[in-house]
């Protein structure tokens, strides 16, 4: 399978402010998250993708061409919706969706038949002939999807999609990213600091964190947890709640305490019997009330990478590492 893209030791800076520092990445086909809080450098890394910002230092091919070199002649095989800029007042629906497509290398006639198509696909054929300026939020975001479409890339850089719409607004937008998704032979980089958004669309993600990846891998991946891992919870009878951890720890294994009191994340050995945990709660006089294989999370995976403490993370990391490829 040909590579989307190919990223080697990329740093870019607008001035003093170190926006990309370092990035390696080799990703191939399909639906990719690309993660990170608002600054993280998300929207960087997806223009210089496109060439529309020159990077300061390193290498980056897509489909194996070096984007410093032709980025022009790529174009036409990606298809970019940008958070926030794109609109042109005054044009309509069909307008701007036409346009688009001649931009791209697109016959007009072609374009217009392809952008009505378009538009009644997305649920946007009343308002085909309204203008741009008149159209609500969740409209406007449908608008540049279609004219994301329009001449039918080979990869969309979706950047930030769902910003700004209501719950209704961002579902409707998360099941049309969906289906873009399974398209075949086609591949989708979809850009966000939410967790729910790429849980929904994607089979990959990539996490960035100032400027530098995290990590990088498949969700089933991350969220099959770590082997020999368990989240423990007891009541103490007569012995301190240092006393159990202790215990644990002098057996061999790894204690994180718990938010609250009587609660812990245990990582043992393979040799590791299960008995364990309760012969050694008998010895220290504490009730073992819970046992489970540790199951894994967006919001837990990130924080644990990143140390993000708010109560509304972006999301989701995998196995930490400075330059892991996605892989199909």
């Amino acid at each position: 399978m040909n590579h989307l893209f190919e990223i080697d030791s990329l740093i870019h800076r607008y001035g003093s402010v170190l926006a990309l520092n370092g990035v390696s990445l080799s990703v191939e086909q399909g639906a990719i998250g690309l993660v990170g809080q608002n600054g993280a450098g998300k929207s960087t890394l997806i223009k210089i993708l496109l060439g529309l910002v020159k990077h300061t230092g390193g290498t980056v091919r897509v489909f194996g061409t070096d984007i410093a070199q032709h980025s022009v002649g790529l174009r036409g095989r990606i298809g970019y919706m940008p958070e926030r800029e794109g609109i042109i007042p005054g044009l309509n629906g069909i307008e701007y969706v036409g346009l688009s497509g001649e931009l791209n290398g697109m016959p007009r006639k072609i374009a217009l038949r392809r952008a009505h198509e378009l538009l009644s696909q997305l649920g946007l054929e009343e308002a085909r002939y309204r203008r741009l300026e008149n159209y609500s939020a969740g409209m406007i975001q449908r608008i540049k999807l279609a004219a994301t479409l329009v001449h039918d890339p080979d990869v969309l850089l979706l950047d930030e999609p769902t910003s700004g719409l209501d719950p209704d607004g961002r579902s409707a937008m998360l099941a049309l990213l969906k289906s873009l998704a399974q398209r075949p032979n086609k591949s989708l980089l979809f850009s966000t600091h939410l967790l729910g958004d790429i849980e929904d669309v994607c089979q990959h993600a990539i996490i960035i964190e100032k400027g530098k990846i995290v990590a990088s891998g498949t969700l089933d991946s991350m969220l099959a947890g770590e082997a020999n891992t368990f989240l423990i919870r007891w009541k103490n009878n007569n012995e301190s709640n240092d006393g159990y951890l202790t215990a644990l720890q002098q057996s061999g294994a790894e204690v994180s305490s718990g938010k609250e009191t009587g609660q812990a994340r245990v990582v043992v050995t393979a040799q590791w019997s299960r008995q364990q945990f309760f012969q050694l709660a008998k010895e220290r006089h504490v009730t073992l009330v819970c046992l489970e294989p540790e199951e894994m999370d967006l919001r837990t995976v990130y924080q644990r990478l990143v140390g993000f403490k708010s109560n509304e993370p972006p999301v989701i990391g995998l196995t930490k590492s400075e330059g892991s490829g996605v892989n199909s």
